[in-house]
């Protein structure tokens, strides 16, 4: 890379360029340099890769390790009361997205066929009513209303729960521990609370499955032996967080951007076949899980850069995804685009196994959504949404709406 070339001094994050777009330098930086050197806060020289053809090769290539136990793992922005880089801890149990294989491979395998989308087919119906149930829930409040709170978080909370087995009454346990575990200016103390709180609760639910298995994922999981109770807590509490999280804000934040963009919306309310291609567009537009790390092992050639081993690498789906070099007019939002290759549920071996559940769940939560309520609006102006911009997963921490 040329001396003159810009290097970022950490990860750039202000949304200056609007909520639903990467912020400007990350744009700029991925034209002029899809991997480019990165100064991190504590002094550490790593690298953001923004370009989508070098984010698919570091996702796909193992070298570029997701464990935890392999070394330093440099934070790329300045978090009050928490440490600047983390140090090589131990795995732990059942955590199968921080591991490589063969570790990873033993855990998600058992996992496979929970989620084939043949079986992922057949719940389907399931999860239209589900939809259908909180639809006919919220049209019988008085607007306004908050869309995340009364639609975004419930039906995906209410699908996951049934799926694994967890009771949905516990949904203030792990609703409000896992938005804790995601927030970024948290103290260590306060994150490390969050997730013994969820393992603890995880810990026992798993433990009377292993006893008195019921006709739920978890159950399931609880049969195998070859499972300890701590690596079934471990996959639970991934399962859970993963299965409501990104889809409750990726129906949060994708309501806001068609609200915003009356023209694409109108087009989807006329033809609701391009439904399957919209959802596609919006996690293409949107990326909530924006922000992923790995750890070089080895020196790696990477887009004409050599990045040393020990190296923190921090990659940006979204950025990837916006990429003009792989989709025309990247940044507009085109429910009409046939999306190939979009990468908002990752890349290589720990690609997002839920993927076809969030599909189904976000196609059968927008269609009901736009014919229940066609007179659908926000109810503040757009620049007073309140922009999750302080957590892992990004989207709105509310959204108030109206309907005639």
């Amino acid at each position: 890379m040329s001396q003159t070339a810009s290097v970022p001094q950490g990860l750039p994050m202000e949304r200056d360029a609007g909520p639903f777009d990467p912020p400007s330098q990350i744009t700029r930086l991925r034209e002029a340099h899809p991997v480019s050197p990165m100064v991190f806060p504590d002094g550490h020289e790593g690298w953001l890769v923004t370009g989508y053809e070098a984010v698919r090769q570091v996702m796909a290539d193992t070298r570029f390790s997701n464990r935890q136990d392999v070394g330093v793992i440099h934070v790329p922005y300045e978090t009050p009361g928490m440490p600047a880089a983390a140090e090589p801890s131990p795995q732990t149990p059942g955590l199968f997205i921080s591991m490589d294989p063969p570790d990873h491979t033993r855990l998600r395998r058992k996992l496979i066929g929970a989620f084939t989308v043949k079986r992922m087919k057949q719940l389907e119906e399931g999860i239209v009513a589900i939809t259908e149930q909180q639809l006919d829930e919220l049209a019988k409040l008085s607007p306004p209303v908050d869309l995340v709170k009364q639609f975004a978080l419930p039906v995906p909370s209410l699908v996951i729960c049934e799926l694994l087995g967890v009771p949905y009454e516990d949904r203030e346990t792990f609703q409000s521990n896992s938005s804790k575990f995601m927030e970024r200016d948290i103290t260590l103390e306060d994150k490390m609370a969050a997730i013994g709180a969820m393992f603890g609760y995880l810990t026992e639910l798993v433990t009377g499955k292993r006893a008195t298995p019921g006709d739920d994922i978890l159950s399931d999981l609880a049969r195998d032996d070859d499972l300890t109770i701590e690596e079934l807590s471990g996959m639970a509490f991934l399962l859970l967080l993963a299965g409501h999280e990104t889809t409750a804000n990726m129906l949060a934040l994708g309501t806001f951007a068609l609200l915003e963009h009356p023209a694409q919306l109108t087009e989807l309310r006329a033809d609701p076949s391009l439904m399957p291609d919209a959802v596609e567009e919006l996690m293409r537009y949107l990326s909530v899980a924006d922000i992923f790390y790995r750890y070089a092992t080895e020196d790696i050639e990477l887009g004409g850069e050599t990045i040393p081993a020990g190296s923190t690498v921090v990659v940006s789906l979204l950025a990837a995804n916006r990429d003009p070099h792989k989709f025309e007019h990247p940044d507009a939002l085109d429910v009409h685009r046939k999306v190939r290759g979009q990468v908002a549920f990752g890349h290589g071996i720990h690609q997002c196994l839920g993927q076809q559940l969030a599909r189904i769940e976000m196609r059968a939560a927008f269609e009901g959504l736009l014919r229940r309520f066609p007179t659908l609006a926000l109810a503040v102006e757009a620049r007073e949404v309140k922009l999750r911009t302080n957590m892992h997963i990004y989207g709105v921490h509310e959204l108030p709406v109206t309907w005639a």
